[in-house]
């Protein structure tokens, strides 16, 4: 067989093999289901991306259902609509995030730097990274002599949900008796702390939801109760948004 043969033969298997499997390579990837998903995060109909793309919305609705192949140049100028690369349409799709945390899988942990601790906590997200907000439940234990609260700050917000027992929560300089089916919401920056008020465990969920650090000085903070009124709580030290515990505290950390 001549060389000339051979790769007008090569040539042909090639045409052959990619008119074989450009539809199954197109459906697997799901290319019209990422261009409809695409065109409904930004609320645009058929109408108004053909405006845009310059192709019918015939065309765009056989596109998104898979009963058309679209080529190259048609699926460019569906990426620039969008501002996405061509690769976007190719790479393998992102799982959604879904993690499950059983019970019996959770570490309990102590309240850190003391010999009697006040609370003790579980992360109910510990298996998720690059969280945006981080869930505990938190045991705070009956206080057994009386001892001053040193409080914490954290950026971001917090949401406590009280499950069982009385605890009191401390904010700035207000103080809140929280009992079970309480709630209570409240920017973390400013200096808060926690006291179980009754004679039995208090059991609490909580959540804190990041937002971004601004550096601020670092100052020791001063147990609560002692500003003056009109007057803030003096200064405290900013805390990553992801330090375990980020929220409970019963006593200095």
């Amino acid at each position: 067989m001549s060389d000339s043969a051979a790769v007008h033969m090569g040539t042909g298997m090639a045409a052959q093999v990619d008119s074989e499997t450009a539809e199954q390579f197109i459906a697997e990837k799901h290319i019209g289901e990422r261009i409809k998903r695409l065109r409904l995060k930004k609320s645009m109909g058929l109408v108004e991306l053909g405006r845009h793309t310059g192709l019918s919305a015939s065309f765009l609705s056989q596109l998104e259902t898979g009963r058309v192949v679209p080529t190259l140049r048609n699926l460019a100028r569906v990426a620039m609509v969008f501002s996405k690369d061509l690769s976007y349409f190719f790479e393998p799709e992102p799982q959604a995030l879904f993690r499950v945390h059983r019970r019996k899988e959770r570490v309990r942990l102590p309240q850190t730097g003391v010999d009697d601790p006040t609370y003790f906590f579980e992360s109910l997200g510990y298996m998720v990274p690059d969280r945006l907000m981080d869930p505990y439940c938190a045991e705070f234990m009956p206080v057994k002599k009386p001892q001053d609260l040193r409080p914490h700050v954290h950026p971001g917000y917090e949401f406590l949900y009280v499950l069982q027992g009385e605890l009191e929560i401390r904010h700035g300089d207000q103080a809140s008796l929280m009992e079970a089916g309480d709630a209570v919401y409240f920017d973390a920056s400013t200096p808060h702390a926690y006291l179980c008020s009754g004679k039995s465990p208090a059991l609490a969920l909580i959540v804190t939801m990041h937002q971004a650090q601004v550096p601020q000085p670092t100052m020791q903070l001063r147990p609560l109760g002692t500003a003056l009124p009109g007057r803030p709580v003096p200064g405290a030290q900013m805390r990553p948004a992801n330090s375990i515990p980020p929220t409970v505290s019963g006593a200095s950390r």
